[in-house]
């Protein structure tokens, strides 16, 4: 038998967490034998890559554990991405997978149904009487499959000898090889590591792909060397590496293989022959034609040799595993100096810039008091940007602008090889003449950058070797990211800075040229086909259009045809200088690009009739104002705005463009909330949409894609639909924040956190046929998979599009979505709600979010007393912010008026300054509001200070109400945590239940804000449907818990969770009578658990006090055991024997109990400097009760909810049995 322990890689949903680790538990007597050593993602350390970690496990376990439940087949990411991997490396016999079946569900009908599952009987864990006898009788499966995966492998065992002869074979002796030096070091920030078990698997994985080209007699060069590409690709991507094959270098030579880095930097090279050739001649033969040999594999799948620095430093068997293992090592851990040199210097250089940035800043400050030329200059040159550019642009703007001329002036002489490009492009002329008046008295630039020296010669090193102009180009995009990221990282956020990779540019124009022939029977290069790329960035869309005219027609199309706009002054210059060597390169002859602008697009829209900086720039702009365009490409702006008013780094406002959202894509909205419908992207697509003016035409946008499904855009869909007769939507997945498991730099084509698409509308009036075409890469896929895909397709014609019905609310994505929702009761209407309809036909009149402070920090606390005076302290420097801009005579730019040191701003905020709304302390406003699952606090409940109130004070007039009115709150739509619901008797927080959601409020009474006219709020309409169907002694208390009692149905949580996130919950009626007493009886009961929870009899706990140190109540900061059975309450005291199923009631993304442990711990506010404390002098035991009733309430509400299940199924509210099971 082997000595080593086999992997088990335990694949789960976290709602399963408890039930894992009590199978942990059990797999102990396995783990003291080394039989095995376990894995899951709660193993990830802080600062390791996610998805990295995740991939390497899953491909080097050899048993896969899939925990299966509801939970588990509900989630995209266990179901959609760990399954098929874990199932495809079963079918290759890499792997044993075993089902493990935690709680019942449809798990026969799943791809890994005909799997032998465990317990043997397939009889879930959850439904065993005695779950140590479930779990026992896995432990015991799992052994017999170890013992024969043990005794089939030990025959196979490589010995000690056979590796300590591999050191041997390093290098030949007799071959000039034993006396090369090794290869030269790479830095320490540099270096490349790479997972043992990950390159383990790649190296199994290799060798049977050869072994099944040996079965079928294949050993020709083109088809053996596929094995030894995947197992550099799939070991490229380990270390963020790509393998690009076949890609042409400099010198027109072709390697089988180019492995690129992060930095889009050559870091090695593969070329491969065939079996039976000599190795040794054909280096030779490569070595002639000028192949590199900085770093590169030479093999021919019997021996391979590895050149570094021009010398051969490595050779190796490979059929020797050992020895592969080390080539690979070798290979991937190489870097040349220069490179290692560059590596480091971008790095120290995004450091240094802000340092020295500041440092430019200052002199530019000190020049404007002292120099009087400069400050004529720089007057001039304000002016004209704020008359072209931005009327609200500000003076600290144009120094930053003024800094990034001056910093990278240097690398366009350099690696652009274009000495004269400042004075021959309009904008940097204009810019050099306020340099040459900023050094006319005392600064000298050139001694100032000198301390730049090593950062320039270091990025000018690495790009030395490169000599084609499209490579130089992407190397200086990638210099330009890190540059903004130091430099800027409010403007990197404002513009989006992220450029468009190259496949996705080739794709895009490729699918514009293949419309336009099969649309419009035309083509890119005929004249008068306008094209025009509104956010061009560094001119890549433009740059690959030149390419693909034809030179009999490009003079033309360049002079009057194309166009493009930019407004970052760096990626402006860059384009300039692309677009014009693009065309040099194709015609042989220096043409000035008259269609790039130094302009704002959507300002364009404004309709201004100004100087658009210079007059030549302003005769660009009028040109292509005029111009007939037919065709929008490009990569708009990505960003959602500005987190924090604070940072008062917001996206410009534009009045034509915003009221045009307002008019269509807002007007149709039935959200509740459309705030999103202004991010950056959407009025792009606003305003190419109207920049067709209404003529047949093609946008071609590749941006952020929440509009496809997120319910805030349901009128950006509808119009989209009715603006254009066929559009097709490229999902390139990468979204983050919905799918935490996936890496931004690993998944996302941008590296970035927002899923990506690519959209291809299409205006073709003389076409009958409207159609929307939608197609989904899988989610697991890297962004060198999706850049491989999007290669291989070309354009949109070989995509198999699926063909969308939206329904009628606009869905587009329609295949999640249960029909008969939209026939039961509904809770609640936007419609009824704004209209107050007496014949309202939902179960409630009216409903509200929670209370949305915009300041939390600010206006709660624990303590009345210490909130009180914090809330005083704010009025006054408000106040005084509010006599301040009066006295200042009212000045219209508010971002840049008011200080935001002392001062949590909000849009709401700023919008009360403007109307000199003055408030004063009232402590009628100080009230209990519930803040998070059973996290009561202090709330300063006024206007001002609170941006949204809601109808909390028509649900929660004053403390009276609160003694008998109750809300049931529940997840809005679009959610991205679980669905959630909890009922409440104090006003609730609009992120009550999950910090990333918020949360809708229904009441049982309302009032007025004084406290009179209670009224009930389920309507009679509501009390007639259920008369009718269960008799005439139903009342609307009735209604009230059987509604609540379903919203916390397993089943129907889990087979409408699409539905629940792009609408509000719609009630099913259950057949009898006796159904309906139930779900009354146990909705009761939940509510009376949840509402009363401070009431609830303590959990029985085993205090474990510490002798060594003083017994105190107090907490600083709670946290569970690795095995979540204990609570460390503090240093003198833990909880013991907390039950695992208490973390099966889950509100948001935790169970209750992480709720307490989350909310009751001291924290200060790191912005703000704003400390809580929830400890309570008075009561100091207060904590710990509320840990053990809390635990109590959460066994008691499992309890019934699996009550509920039992006794209520989903058949019962439809026509036909099914088989559901869903997760709390």
């Amino acid at each position: 038998m082997t000595t080593e322990p086999l992997e088990l890689f335990y694949s789960y949903a976290p709602e399963d967490e408890a039930l894992r680790a009590q199978l942990e538990t059990h797999l102990t007597l396995l783990k003291r034998q080394n039989l095995i050593r376990g894995w899951h993602h709660r193993a990830i350390l802080a600062g390791q890559d996610w998805q990295q970690e995740i991939d390497s496990h899953l491909r080097s376990a050899h048993i896969i554990l899939l925990l299966v439940s509801p939970a588990f087949i509900a989630s995209d990411y266990c179901y959609g991405t760990e399954m098929i991997q874990a199932m495809e490396r079963h079918a290759s016999g890499s792997a044993h997978v075993i089902p493990l079946l935690l709680r019942p569900c449809d798990w026969e009908a799943t791809p890994f149904g005909k799997l032998q599952a465990l317990p043997k009987s397939a009889k879930p864990v959850t439904l065993w009487s005695n779950r140590d006898a479930a779990f026992t009788d896995i432990v015991k499966g799992l052994r017999a499959v170890i013992a024969e995966i043990n005794s089939s492998s030990s025959d196979g065992a490589t010995s000690d000898i056979q590796k300590a002869d591999t050191q041997k074979k390093r290098l030949r002796k007799g071959n000039g090889m034993e006396n090369i030096p090794p290869a030269t070091p790479t830095a320490p920030t540099t270096t490349a590591t790479i997972g043992t078990s990950a390159l383990k698997t790649a190296i199994n994985t290799y060798y049977k792909e050869l072994k099944e080209f040996e079965g079928i007699n294949v050993d020709y060069e083109l088809a053996v060397r596929s094995a030894f590409q995947n197992l550099l690709a799939y070991t490229a991507r380990n270390v963020n590496w790509t393998l690009i094959p076949e890609q042409t270098i400099e010198g027109n030579i072709r390697p089988d293989g180019v492995l690129r880095d992060h930095f889009n930097l050559k870091r090695g090279f593969w070329e491969a022959k065939g079996p039976k050739s000599d190795l040794e001649k054909e280096i030779k033969k490569k070595k002639a034609d000028g192949y590199p040999l900085t770093n590169t594999i030479f093999e021919n799948t019997r021996q391979a040799i590895l050149y570094q620095n021009k010398q051969p430093v490595f050779e190796c068997e490979l059929k020797n595993s050992h020895e592969v293992s080390d080539l690979l090592k070798q290979f991937f851990t190489y870097t040349e100096p220069d490179i290692a040199n560059f590596e480091v210097a971008v790095q120290e250089f995004k450091e240094r810039i802000p340092e020295l940035a500041g440092a430019l800043l200052e002199t530019i400050e000190k020049e404007y008091k002292l120099n009087k030329r400069f400050v004529a200059a720089f007057d001039t040159f304000a002016a004209l940007c704020r008359t072209s550019l931005n009327p609200q642009i500000s003076t600290a703007a144009i120094n930053e602008m003024l800094v990034q001329h001056l910093l990278t002036k240097r690398l366009f002489r350099t690696i652009f090889d274009n000495s004269d490009f400042t004075n021959r492009n309009v904008i940097a002329a204009e810019i050099e003449r306020v340099i040459t008046a900023l050094t006319s008295r005392e600064f000298n630039p050139n001694d100032f950058l000198k301390r730049l020296d090593r950062f320039y010669v270091a990025i000018e090193g690495a790009a030395k070797d490169i000599g084609s102009w499209s490579e130089r180009q992407k190397f200086l995009n990638t210099v330009y990211e890190r540059f903004f990221q130091g430099f800027s990282i409010k403007q990197a956020d404002t513009h989006g800075i992220v450029y468009t990779p190259q496949e996705i540019v080739d794709f895009m124009c490729a699918s514009v040229e293949e419309v336009l022939k099969t649309e419009f029977n035309t083509s890119l290069s005929e004249p008068g086909i306008q094209i025009l790329d509104p956010a061009t960035g560094t001119g890549n869309f433009i740059v690959n259009l030149i390419k693909r005219i034809p030179r009999s027609k490009l003079k033309h199309k360049y002079m009057h045809d194309l166009f493009c706009n930019e407004i970052t002054l760096l990626p402006y210059y860059i384009a300039s200088l692309n677009i014009e060597h693009e065309y040099y390169d194709r015609m042989k002859e220096y043409e000035p690009f008259e269609g790039v602008c130094f302009a704002d697009t959507l300002e364009l829209a404004e309709g201004q009739q100004l100087p658009l900086f210079v007059e030549q720039n302003t005769e660009r702009v009028q040109h292509e104002k005029d111009a007939q365009i037919m065709v929008v490409i490009g990569n708009p702006p990505y960003n959602v705005g500005q987190v924090n008013e604070n940072d008062n780094n917001k996206n410009r406002k534009y009045p034509v463009i915003d009221q045009r959202i307002r008019e269509t894509y807002a007007k149709s909205s039935k959200a509740t909330l459309n705030t999103k419908l202004y991010d950056a992207y959407v009025k792009f697509f606003r305003w190419a949409t109207d920049r067709l003016q209404n003529r047949d035409g093609i946008i071609c946008l590749v941006s952020n894609n929440s509009f496809v499904d997120q319910i805030a855009f349901d009128g950006m869909r509808k119009h989209l639909l009715q603006d254009f007769t066929q559009i097709y939507h490229l999902d390139l997945h990468g979204n983050v924040r919905k799918n935490p498991k996936i890496s931004g730099t690993t998944h996302n084509v941008f590296g970035i956190q927002v899923g990506i698409g690519i959209t291809i509308a299409i205006r073709n009036s003389q076409n009958a046929k409207r159609g929307l075409y939608y197609y989904r890469v899988p989610e697991k896929w890297t962004k060198v998979d999706k850049a491989s895909f999007l290669v291989e397709k070309g354009s949109i014609q070989k995509i198999e599009w699926q063909e969308l019905q939206p329904d009628t609310k606009f869905h587009w994505l329609t295949a999640d979505l249960q029909s008969e929702f939209s026939t039961f009761l509904p809770l609640g209407t936007r419609e009824v709600r704004n209209t107050k309809l007496l014949e309202s036909k939902t179960l409630f009149k009216t409903y509200s979010l929670g209370v949305n402070t915009s300041r939390d920090t600010v206006v709660y606390d624990f303590d009345n007393k210490v909130l009180e005076d914090r809330v005083k302290q704010f009025i006054d420097d408000y106040d005084s912010e509010v006599a301040r801009w009066s006295r200042a005579g009212h000045p219209s730019d508010i971002d840049n008026f008011v200080r935001y040191e002392r001062i949590k701003w909000s849009r709401n905020l700023k919008r009360d300054l403007k109307n000199e709304r003055y408030t004063q302390f009232d402590v009628k406003n100080m009230r209990r509001v519930v803040y998070r699952p059973f996290t009561t606090e202090w709330l300063y409940l006024a206007d001002v200070l609170v941006d949204e109130l809601g109808k909390s004070r028509t649900f929660f007039p004053n403390q009276d109400s609160e003694e008998e009115n109750v809300v049931i709150a529940i997840s809005d739509h679009g959610f991205r945590s679980l669905f959630s619901a909890m009922a409440t008797a104090h006003i609730p927080d609009l992120h009550l239940l999950a910090s990333a959601d918020g949360f809708q409020c229904f009441p049982y009474y309302t009032y007025a804000e004084d406290g009179s006219n209670r009224r009930e709020n389920i309507t009679d309409w509501a009390l007639e449907q259920f008369q009718s169907k269960y008799g005439r002694q139903v009342i609307k208390f009735d209604i009230f818990y059987y509604i609540y009692a379903i919203l916390h149905h397993t089943q129907y949580r889990f087979r409408y969770i699409e539905n629940l996130r792009h609408d509000l919950p719609h009630i099913p009626l259950l057949r009898t009578r006796s159904q309906f007493e139930v779900c009354v009886h146990i909705g009761k009961d939940l509510m009376d658990l949840h509402l009363n929870y401070e009431q609830a009899k303590e959990y029985d706990l085993e205090w474990q006090e510490n002798e060594d140190v003083p017994f105190d109540w107090r907490v600083e900061k709670m946290r569970l055991t690795a095995d979540k059975t204990a609570l460390i309450v503090n240093e003198s005291l833990t909880l013991a024997g907390i039950p695992p199923e208490c973390f099966e009631y889950r509100l948001g993304n935790r169970s209750a109990l992480e709720w307490i442990i989350d909310q009751y711990q001291v924290s200060e506010d790191k912005r703000s400097g704003i400390k809580s404390d929830p400890n309570n002098l008075d009561d100091e035991e207060y904590i710990i009760r509320l840990v053990g009733r809390v635990i109590t309430v959460s066994m008691e509400t499992v309890r019934l909810v699996n009550e509920l299940a039992a006794l209520v199924k989903a058949e019962d509210w439809l026509n036909e049995e099914v088989n559901l099971e869903g997760s709390l």
